[in-house]
Formats: C-alpha cells, structure tokens, sequence
C-alpha cells in the first residue's frame, strides 16, 4: 500500500509534471461521483487538447494533485496510485518540454 505522500514524492521524480494526454485521460475515467457544476466538472478535467498547449506547468501538476485528491475521498486511491506508478518514464511529461 502506498500512502499519499509516496505518490507524491514518486510522480515528482525526473521532473515530472503529469502523464501525457491518453495516459492523463485514462487517469481521469478512473475517478468515480463525476458530475456536473454550472458549466464545468467536479472534479475538473484533465489539462488536454487545447487546454495542453495553453496551461503552464504548475497549472497541470495542480491539476494532477486534484485528480489524485479526488481518488482519496472517492475510494480509489489505490487503483490511480498503481497506474501512476506502473507508468512508463516515455508517458509523463516533463518540466521544460
């Protein structure tokens, strides 16, 4: 079992930021109780298609850590924490790319 602050530490490594746009996409349609607020989502989406080449890095790793907070109230922390960590070097992107 990992805990919160190992994912964290763990997806931190090599500079990383947040998993690339699939890899991102499949973490999202993980995340059970979405639903709608006015003309959003709860929680927010990933920082894809336009929103990638838009938003500065730190927007998509506090993104990231919303989706992973997400997990830990909605039970499934645990399935999100293993796909983050089984992730390949390749499918995460990095700070200055």
């Amino acid at each position: 079992m990992t805990s919160l602050e190992e994912l964290l530490a763990e997806i931190q490594k090599n500079n990383r930021a947040c998993p690339q746009l699939q890899k991102w996409q499949q973490l999202f349609d993980m995340l059970p109780n979405k639903h709608r607020t006015g003309a959003g989502l709860e929680p927010s989406p990933p920082l894809i298609l336009a929103a990638w080449w838009d938003a500065p890095a730190m927007s998509k790793i506090l993104r990231l850590r919303e989706n992973i907070d997400w997990a830990v109230s909605h039970g499934c922390f645990e399935e999100v924490s293993l796909f983050l960590r089984e992730l390949p070097e390749d499918q995460w992107h990095h700070l200055g790319e």
